[in-house]
């Protein structure tokens, strides 16, 4: 409906569309599209999840990209780690050593008080 045919129609006793139920309408939409977003994130959750008595024999300790589409990969499988070449379409054992502790990391460097500090001998 044009801008003009609805001022005369307003105009004329006419009743002008009601913003307020077509801004609910839309809130309601967008809860509907956001609880169905949700609702399949949750599922996926669901399927991928490992079950059985295996379910917590395997786990994915580390990896690193090597190229554009090949992976080394470090799989914990009980108390051994596989270290595995992974590329499309293949998977190549490179190495099994006994599992470890991880080293733990290097303390957290105080940027924001390294920086506070610089600045204040700067001004």
């Amino acid at each position: 409906m044009s801008p003009a045919a609805l001022a005369a129609e307003v105009g004329a006793g006419g009743m002008a569309p009601d913003l307020g139920s077509s801004a609910l309408q839309m809130v309601f939409g967008l809860v509907v599209v956001l609880a169905l977003l949700l609702g399949a994130l949750w599922l996926l959750k669901r399927i991928n999840q490992p079950r059985g008595s295996l379910a917590g024999l395997m786990r994915v300790v580390a990896g690193v990209a090597v190229g554009p589409r090949e992976r080394v990969v470090i799989l914990e499988l009980g108390n051994s780690w596989l270290v595995l070449g992974v590329a499309p379409g293949q998977v190549s054992t490179l190495a099994e050593i006994p599992r470890q502790e991880f080293a733990a990391p290097p303390p957290a460097s105080d940027f924001l008080g390294q920086f506070a500090e610089r600045l204040r001998r700067n001004a």
